[in-house]
C-alpha cells in the first residue's frame, strides 16, 4: 500500500457545529465512553467505568505535559494595534526547563497575529507579578516560514519567564471552539496529572481523568506510567493537500524516562495509550531505536521513516535495547528527542495495543491515526457516536479502542 497516495477526502464525515463541545462536562469523568472491544463490537458507557473496562493485563501510559499560557497580547505603541503573539516552542535556551527558568531574556518561535501592523520596533506590555509591576518587551529577529523568532525580555532579574507567561499570557484553547478563553479554561484545559510545562494544546483524552478514576485504576492493579510530549500548534493544522504525501507533519518534543524504556523492553502487559500524543511518543520510541541500529542517531524521527524499504523491523525488545545502549553512552536517565511521524492506514503498530482518545476533526492526521488502529471500521465507529449523541473534539466524549 502506498501510504503517501491516501486521499484525505476519504477521511471526511459530517460534523455539525452543535456536536462540538464548547465546554467540558461539569464533572469531567461523567462523559460518555464508547468502547470498541477486541472483536470490534461497540458499546456505550460512562468514563467512570473505565477501570473495570480495561483488560486486567493493561499498563496505562499517559502524557504529563502541562499547557502553558502561550497567547500573549501587546498593543503597538501602548494603545495602538493589537498584536497577538502565540508561543510555539523555545529557541534560546532550547531546553524547555532552562527557558522557563531564565531571568533576563528568552527567544521563542511564535505565530504573530496582525503581523502586518508590526513591521519593526519593540512591543512592550505591563505585567503585574505578586504586586510588582514589570515591563515585558518583545522583539522580532527573524522569520521561519509562517512563524517568527521573538525575543522576550523584562526589567526584573528576580522574575522567571515561567512567571511572566503565567501572569501575562492566556490558555490557548482550540480555534474550533469559536469563543474567547474563559477563566474556567485555566483548570478545564489541564489534565489532573499535568506537571511538565511546555504544550500549547492539551492532550485532551486525559481531560476526562479524575483523582477518583485514577485511584480506581490503581485499586484494579493496573500500573500507570508517564511520558512527555509537548503538543504543538501543528496539532490543529489541517491536511490541505489532496494526498497525505503532500502534508508536512510538525515536530514535537518528547521526553521518556529510562525506567519506562526498560519496562517496555521486558513487560508482557498490554500498553494502553491515553491520547494520540502518547501513541505518537510510544510508537516513535520504537522507530528511534531502529534508527540507532542503522547508525542514524535518534535526534528526530522523520515523517516517513516507518514506511521505508530499508526499515530494519526490529522486535520491540531489540529497539528498546538500542535506546538503552544510547542512554548508557550519554549517561542520561531520559531520552530527549523529537518526532514528525505520521501514523496513517497501513501503519504497523508496534507497542500500542489500546487507545483512549476523543473524537477528532474530519480530514485530520489524528483521524488517520485512529483509522490506522481500527482499520476501515473508523466510519462505523464515528457514525455510531453521531447517532448516539456523543460530543466531539477537545471537550467532547471519549473512546476506548482495543485490539
Amino acid at each position: 500500500m502506498d501510504i503517501k497516495s491516501i486521499k484525505i477526502n476519504e477521511y471526511n464525515y459530517p460534523l455539525p457545529d452543535s456536536r462540538i463541545a464548547s465546554h467540558p462536562m461539569a464533572k469531567r469523568d461523567n462523559c460518555l465512553l464508547l468502547v470498541r472491544d477486541t472483536q470490534g463490537s461497540l458499546s456505550t458507557h460512562r468514563f467512570t467505568e473505565l477501570p473495570r473496562l480495561l483488560p486486567d493485563d493493561s499498563m496505562l501510559i499517559y502524557n504529563n505535559t502541562r499547557v502553558i499560557n502561550a497567547r500573549l497580547r501587546f498593543r503597538k505603541g501602548g494603545d495602538g494595534a493589537l498584536i497577538e503573539i502565540f508561543c510555539l516552542e523555545p529557541v534560546s535556551p532550547s531546553d524547555y526547563a532552562l527557558n522557563f527558568a531564565s531571568t533576563q531574556s528568552v527567544s521563542w518561535l511564535c505565530f504573530v497575529g496582525n503581523s502586518k501592523k508590526w513591521k519593526q520596533g519593540t512591543l512592550q506590555s505591563g505585567v503585574s507579578i505578586n504586586g510588582t509591576n514589570i515591563i515585558l518587551s518583545a522583539t522580532r529577529s527573524e522569520h521561519r516560514g509562517n512563524a517568527s523568532v521573538i525575543t522576550f525580555s523584562w526589567d526584573n532579574p528576580a522574575v522567571t519567564f515561567s512567571q511572566i507567561i503565567e501572569s501575562a499570557g492566556e490558555i490557548p484553547i482550540p480555534p474550533y471552539l469559536n469563543r474567547a478563553t474563559e477563566t474556567s479554561d485555566t483548570t478545564d484545559y489541564q489534565t489532573v496529572y499535568s506537571h511538565i510545562a511546555g504544550s500549547v494544546a492539551a492532550p485532551t483524552a486525559g481531560l476526562h481523568f479524575t483523582d477518583e478514576v485514577l485511584s480506581a485504576i490503581d485499586a484494579a492493579g493496573i500500573p500507570r506510567r508517564e511520558l512527555t510530549l509537548h503538543v504543538g500548534a501543528g496539532t490543529f493544522q489541517p491536511v490541505k493537500s489532496e494526498n497525505i504525501g503532500g502534508h508536512d507533519m510538525h515536530s514535537e518534543f518528547i521526553s521518556v524516562s529510562r525506567d519506562l524504556i526498560e519496562e517496555l523492553a521486558s513487560s508482557q502487559r498490554r500498553v494502553i495509550a491515553v491520547g494520540t500524543t502518547s501513541v505518537r511518543t510510544l510508537e516513535s520510541l520504537y522507530h528511534l531505536g531502529c534508527m540507532l541500529s542503522q547508525g542514524l542517531g535518534c535526534q528526530e524521527l522523520p515523517q516517513w521513516y516507518p514506511y521505508g524499504n530499508n526499515h530494519p523491523n526490529l522486535s520491540v525488545t531489540q529497539a528498546m535495547e538500542q535506546l538503552l545502549q544510547h542512554l548508557d553512552s550519554t549517561g542520561d536517565d531520559r531520552l530527549l528527542a523529537s518526532t514528525r511521524v505520521i501514523i496513517a492506514p497501513g501503519y504497523d503498530y508496534r507497542i500500542v495495543k489500546g487507545i483512549i482518545t476523543n473524537f477528532h476533526q474530519p480530514q485530520s492526521t489524528l483521524l488517520l491515526l485512529v483509522s490506522a488502529f481500527v482499520g476501515g471500521k473508523w466510519r462505523e465507529m464515528y457514525d455510531y457516536a453521531l447517532d448516539n449523541d456523543y460530543r466531539f473534539l477537545s471537550y467532547g466524549d471519549a473512546s476506548l479502542l482495543l485490539r
